[in-house]
């Protein structure tokens, strides 16, 4: 794209990852931001026409309301950026996770219709993406996972509920959810990493305001190869080098902090950690990051970084 500023509209830019957008967006010399009046802002007709001014428009909207937003963008040439759940597996939309593999580059900077993965999913296919594609973990292999997140990934009622004067003491503690195994993030996870079914898995919310940890379990004679934890580093090393938002932790790493992994220890920065801990029988693949950064805003940022092509991280903390 040419070096004149680009017109950026934010449609959703009230809710919580909006919101992280637009502050991104503050310091920024390279765009121009297209605001519609706070009376207009559920109004389609208003909404129309700012997408159609627009360059590119970020939906930071509901499913429902995604989708409509969409199909009000009848103009082609108008690049959107979707950070809901709507179309991360729709046939025509990139999935916005450059480091995956060089198609998946390539993807967001050619494409029109661009998905931002959502914050579970981004820990998990970090993960088992590599695992799959290098020829370690089959696709069929029985997968579990656990992610620790902030409650600002709730949005602005969770945030409210947990910052309340009279909250209740249950918010004190840890809490598991998507007790039907039927969370949102679960058809991406399997789509994108190729996994011939939906993992287990078991988030938790837990006070405090940003971060995640997600793990994933894998006994090593269930792996294909004889895989141990420096094998499998190795492949992670590998697989991300050269990328600036990933890192893959030394062996060892966790001693540092006494052999514990925080959750929120990322909050704040825009990229991604990987640990890869455990023993020869069974070995533990963790990945830790901001649940609003590489996880939602920062995502979106990275990916329309690559549309201007500019430097990824530019307005990112790296």
């Amino acid at each position: 794209m040419n070096n004149q500023k680009k017109k950026i509209f934010i449609d959703g830019s009230e809710g919580t990852t909006g919101l992280r957008i637009f502050e991104r967006f503050e310091k920024r010399d390279d765009i121009e931001l297209l605001k519609i009046p706070s009376e207009f802002r559920k109004d389609p007709a208003v909404i129309k026409q700012f997408i159609h001014d627009s360059d590119i428009t970020f939906l930071c909207l509901p499913d429902a309301a995604a989708r409509e937003a969409v199909a009000l963008a009848e103009d082609e040439d108008v690049i959107l950026i979707d950070t809901s759940t709507a179309h991360r597996t729709e046939a025509g939309w990139a999935y916005g996770y450059p480091e995956l593999s060089p198609a998946h580059r390539a993807a967001i900077r050619n494409g029109k219709r661009i998905a931002v993965p959502g914050c579970h999913a981004t820990g998990f296919i970090t993960l088992v993406y590599p695992m799959i594609a290098n020829g370690i973990l089959p696709a069929d292999y029985p997968i579990s996972a656990f992610s620790l997140t902030g409650y600002s990934g709730g949005g602005k009622k969770m945030i409210a509920e947990y910052e309340g004067e009279n909250r209740r003491e249950e918010l004190l503690s840890p809490r598991q959810y998507g007790l039907s195994q039927m969370h949102k993030h679960l058809k991406e996870m399997k789509a994108i990493t190729g996994l011939a079914r939906n993992p287990l898995f078991s988030p938790i919310v837990a006070d405090y305001y940003s971060g995640m940890l997600v793990s994933v379990p894998v006994y090593t004679e269930l792996l294909n190869g004889k895989q141990t934890p420096e094998t499998i580093h190795a492949m992670f090393e590998k697989h991300y080098e050269g990328e600036k938002f990933v890192k893959v932790m030394p062996l060892g790493a966790e001693a540092e902090s006494g052999n514990f992994l925080g959750s929120n220890n990322c909050s704040g920065w825009d990229g991604i950690e990987i640990f890869v801990t455990g023993n020869e029988e069974r070995v533990l693949l963790s990945s830790r990051f901001d649940n609003l950064g590489k996880g939602a805003s920062g995502a979106a940022i990275q990916c329309l970084n690559i549309v201007l092509s500019c430097d990824e991280a530019k307005g990112l903390n790296l």
